[in-house]
């Protein structure tokens, strides 16, 4: 899901392109557009689906690539998979787009309820399998995790190694608890180092598959204009790495992506963090699926709210023998599908969404 990837670029050679990177490509507009998005909208009379997703689009997903559609209905509404923006490499049987549209599903219910429009949220099994979301009529509630869906960003960076509050942890936990979904953490230093293990167990198997490579090169957004035309992708500021001319990051990715450079990232970013959250179902399939990105997707809200940052480091999860194996270090009983290290930290670049026009079906 939910994997933003890191590109490691080496320092002479982020010394020479930094300055390249603004002269090509300036922040501004990016920031702009970043900021934006994420205003809050008013709700209309009605329930109105461009309000409704416009906080859906706001969820998180994997590599950026916005794998969903949406339709309404009068009082029924339906998030459907789009795969033409799959990534077989890290995801070959769609796991991280099914938990993409829980966690839109969960934004678009927040949303509905703070304008009064109570939300049903269910799994529909036939064909490829979609999320349904029946809309009521209510009192508008306050929920503190809807007045933090614009400011939610996964934060690939190295933290400060703070603990987190035990009440705050406990916070977490209660919001993360759903039907079918919860959370585990996992804030002992032994366990911590033992899943960085597999972490760069995984990571070294796909930074040295040519599809994974190739897949990943695909969804980059090295340089502001590009990131701009396409309004998906992983754009390089978001991960802390200077903004290049995108002629410029493809003809050095080959040569400074590398399993080492990347395992040393990881290393860095795990062993700062506050702690890991796992994210578990009670069965291996789509309907559950849907429900761990629902109970992320909480946990995430919540800790916005809280000051705590968040990042996604799902490479056991990617990789089914690596997942098999991580479901036995867990104790077994559960589908691991989610993995998030968590702690404190600045902020980072916000990524970019489409126009809403472009995932919406049949708005003109």
């Amino acid at each position: 899901m939910l994997n933003r990837r890191n590109l490691m670029i080496g320092a002479g050679a982020a010394a020479a392109a930094g300055a390249v990177a603004y002269a090509f490509a300036p922040r501004a507009p990016y920031d702009e557009i970043a900021a934006e998005i994420r205003k809050p909208l008013a709700p209309g009379a009605s329930p109105d689906l461009s309000y409704l997703v416009h906080y859906a689009t706001l969820a998180a997903n994997s590599h950026n690539t916005q794998p969903w559609l949406f339709s309404h209905d009068g009082s029924r509404g339906a998030i459907r998979p789009d795969f033409l923006r799959a990534t077989p490499a890290a995801d070959a049987n769609h796991h991280h787009i099914f938990a993409s549209l829980g966690c839109a599903a969960e934004n678009l219910a927040l949303a509905a309820q703070a304008a009064g429009w109570p939300a049903d949220i269910a799994f529909v099994p036939t064909g490829e399998g979609h999320v349904e979301v029946d809309i009521g009529d209510g009192q508008a509630g306050h929920d503190k995790l809807f007045d933090a869906i614009t400011r939610r960003q996964c934060t690939r960076s190295p933290y400060d190694g703070r603990a987190v509050p035990v009440d705050e942890l406990k916070q977490l936990e209660a919001a993360a608890q759903i039907p079918g979904a919860r959370m585990i953490l996992v804030t002992e230093p032994e366990r911590i180092e033992q899943v960085l293990e597999m972490v760069v167990a995984a990571n070294t198997t796909q930074v040295n598959d040519p599809a994974f490579r190739k897949e990943l090169k695909h969804w980059l957004r090295f340089g502001a204009a590009t990131a701009v035309r396409r309004r998906d992708g992983l754009y390089s500021p978001c991960s802390g790495n200077p903004a290049l001319p995108d002629w410029l990051g493809r003809a050095i990715f080959d040569f400074v992506f590398t399993a080492g450079s990347e395992n040393d990232r990881y290393a860095k970013q795990i062993r700062s963090s506050a702690g890991l959250a796992v994210f578990v179902s009670d069965h291996d399939d789509r309907a559950h699926w849907v429900q761990a990105g629902r109970s992320y997707q909480r946990f995430a809200l919540a800790s916005t709210a809280l000051g705590i940052r968040h990042a996604f480091l799902n490479q056991p999860i990617e990789i089914p023998a690596a997942r098999r194996d991580f479901a036995q270090w867990l104790g077994g009983g559960v589908s691991p599908d989610l993995i998030v290290r968590f702690g404190y930290g600045d902020p980072m670049p916000y990524s970019l969404r489409r126009p809403i026009e472009d995932v919406i079906v049949g708005m003109a």
